[in-house]
């Protein structure tokens, strides 16, 4: 008798919610972690001497090692499975986080914080996999899309620890708190059971050792630029650079920007970026709904355009709306609203590479692109000289514009079905 897939259930149950439970807590804390560090960027300048330059190259390298951590790890995950890779990039993310609050100097906490990066890397393609394999498929987008709200929870709890906590325990103690959640995340990850269509597509592989030996023969990059996925892949690879640039031009310096440009004090910023993440909660939450009605374009594009239109407003025309800050406070609602649109990433994904190099596919294309945002930091305080951090960061709008564009170059995927490949 024929074995039924997770995903072919009728409706989501016990394993399923498992399963998303722990990616989401997963992502919550990765992101935590990489966050914590936009947060601590003033106190950690101030004693360890550096300049606005050298902590942009702190943040932008964390974001470079994700890339290398994406896929690493993305690799190892379809090579191992979900469950082993899962925990071990959530070790390797808590590490680099406690380590940091020993860090003395520019050297060591650039070390540690790519140790960070690693981790942070490979855990999100893991969890994404995960749910995409398991949840029936005219679900797939709103469960996908939930694990994602664990970005802005992420943030949130960085946004209090960095921007009241940090007052009371110092900077230090902020990261070697942080490793707390992260232990508890890695025990109770030990009852997740594993992706059953990856362990089923393994043992039809083994049942045939000379498809094994063929498909060892080549690496998961490569298959990825052969002439099945060459396209798919590219198409991937662009939209999350366009769709990563939009979020951390906006990111990695709005604490600084409200601090420094619009002169608020830290706790006034830090309830101001409270407002922006609950707007990403809702965004990433209403997104799998929107894309499992309407398809993952129409969904990518409204999202990304309602981002688009609150950063314009938050930055470039600041002065018009001044005067009314329950309006800014609109605004910056809308803007984490509109990053919704990484809910997409998952499903999306899921449903255009097969389950050999599912979990490459994602880890390569999102982290890479998450790499290559090892500009931007340093992009927006040389545009600061002359333009102000309001014309580094309104640079975000544009590629949220882009983003919103650039899906329409894909299929339209929503519904569809995985199986189990036979090579």
């Amino acid at each position: 008798m024929a074995t039924t897939l997770l995903n072919e259930c009728e409706k989501p149950g016990k394993q399923h919610y498992k399963i998303l439970f722990m990616s989401w807590a997963g992502w919550v804390f990765d992101f935590y972690d990489l966050m914590l560090f936009t947060f601590l960027l003033m106190p950690i300048g101030k004693e360890l001497h550096l300049s606005d330059i050298q902590l942009s190259f702190i943040l932008g390298s964390s974001l470079a090692a994700t890339a290398i951590g994406g896929v690493i790890f993305g690799f190892l995950c379809d090579k191992f499975g979900r469950k082993i890779i899962l925990q071990m990039t959530i070790l390797i993310y808590s590490i680099g986080t406690f380590l940091s609050g020993f860090a003395p100097s520019l050297e060591l906490l650039l070390i540690f914080r790519i140790i960070t990066g690693l981790g942070v890397g490979g855990e999100w393609a893991t969890g994404q996999t995960y749910i995409g394999e398991t949840f029936p498929a005219k679900m797939r987008g709103r469960y996908g899309a939930f694990m994602q709200t664990g970005a802005p929870i992420g943030i949130a709890i960085a946004a209090v620890v960095g921007g009241y906590l940090e007052h009371v325990i110092g900077w230090r103690a902020c990261f070697f708190i942080s490793i707390l959640p992260a232990v508890i995340v890695i025990f109770i990850r030990k009852s997740l059971p594993e992706s059953d269509l990856w362990a089923e597509r393994k043992k039809i592989a083994l049942a045939n050792n000379v498809k094994i030996k063929k498909s060892e023969s080549w690496s998961k990059l490569k298959l990825l630029f052969s002439k099945n996925y060459r396209k798919l892949f590219i198409l991937s690879l662009i939209l999350a650079i366009f769709d990563m640039s939009a979020y951390w031009f906006t990111y990695s310096w709005l604490p600084g920007y409200l601090h420094q440009q619009r002169n608020m004090p830290i706790a006034k910023s830090t309830l101001w970026l409270l407002v922006t993440q609950l707007g990403g909660l809702i965004g990433y939450s209403t997104f799998g709904f929107v894309s499992d009605r309407t398809g993952r374009r129409p969904a990518y594009s409204i999202y990304s355009f309602i981002m688009a239109l609150g950063l314009i407003m938050i930055t470039l025309l600041w002065d018009t709306i001044a005067a009314y800050p329950y309006v800014i406070l609109i605004f910056m609602f809308l803007v984490g609203f509109g990053t919704g649109m990484f809910g997409g990433y998952g499903p999306l994904f899921s449903e255009l590479f097969p389950t050999n190099i599912r979990s490459t596919a994602m880890g390569s294309a999102f982290n890479l692109a998450r790499g290559i945002q090892f500009f931007t930091p340093v992009i927006i305080t040389v545009v600061a000289v002359r333009y102000g951090l309001s014309g580094g960061i309104s640079l975000a709008a544009l590629f949220a514009i882009l983003t919103g564009v650039w899906i329409w170059t894909f299929p339209e995927t929503k519904g569809k079905k995985l199986y189990v490949e036979t090579d």
